[in-house]
């Protein structure tokens, strides 16, 4: 029987149901909720769901490349000031372009160290908000940010389109990945309907968990 130290360590992530925001105003928006399943260590919260715009990513990006160094951080799909929002082939362009691009961020255990990942990933902290909170300008820590969302989200996820692009898991420490039905775990029926409660598994106490921006 296999311990909990004896479990390969993977991350999921899944881009997926894109919305446009503030419909008819002058300053509307297409975001797409992030779909976030681990077992890994690194994070605090083991399932999680935020929703994030095209210019979070883009903060995203700069600010782990500032962090990284010498490391390269993955590139972003490009921009296109001109599109429209009934553009479906670019919207769904953009989704497999995001979608990669947190896919190749997670697998770099560089980038796994920045508390502004982890706060992006399960948090709707704003950027000004998260950079706050990096910097120990908030009455509560990077780990108290994500537990309170966790716990007191009731946030649901849409039904998973099976046009969208599968959910890919992939392993901490190899370059190992594979392909499972949606979420592959136990927790993937609560989390098909919108407005059920996402169940989020996290560390037993605040004590046990681990801080990302350690």
């Amino acid at each position: 029987m296999l311990t909990d130290q004896d479990k390969e360590e993977f991350i999921t992530v899944r881009v997926q149901d894109p919305r446009q925001q503030n419909e008819g105003s002058w300053n509307s928006f297409i975001d797409f909720s992030i779909l976030l399943h681990t077992n890994s260590k690194a994070f605090t919260a083991k399932m999680s769901c935020v929703r994030r715009r095209y210019s979070e990513f883009d903060w995203l990006k700069k600010k782990l490349q500032k962090n990284a160094g010498l490391v390269n951080v993955p590139e972003l799909p490009g921009k296109n000031p001109f599109y429209s929002f009934s553009n479906s082939d670019f919207i769904e362009k953009r989704r497999k372009g995001l979608q990669n691009f947190l896919e190749q961020v997670l697998q770099k255990m560089v980038l796994l160290s920045d508390s502004h990942l982890h706060l992006f990933l399960q948090t709707q902290l704003s950027a000004t908000e998260i950079e706050t909170c990096v910097q120990g300008k908030t009455p509560y820590t990077v780990t108290d940010a994500i537990m309170n969302y966790a716990m007191s989200s009731q946030h649901g996820i849409r039904n998973a389109e099976a046009t969208l692009s599968p959910a890919v898991h992939f392993f901490v420490g190899c370059d190992c990945e594979s392909t499972p039905d949606l979420l592959a775990c136990d927790e993937a029926e609560s989390c098909t309907q919108e407005g059920r409660q996402l169940d989020v598994i996290y560390e037993n106490s605040q004590t046990d968990a681990m801080d990302p921006s350690t």
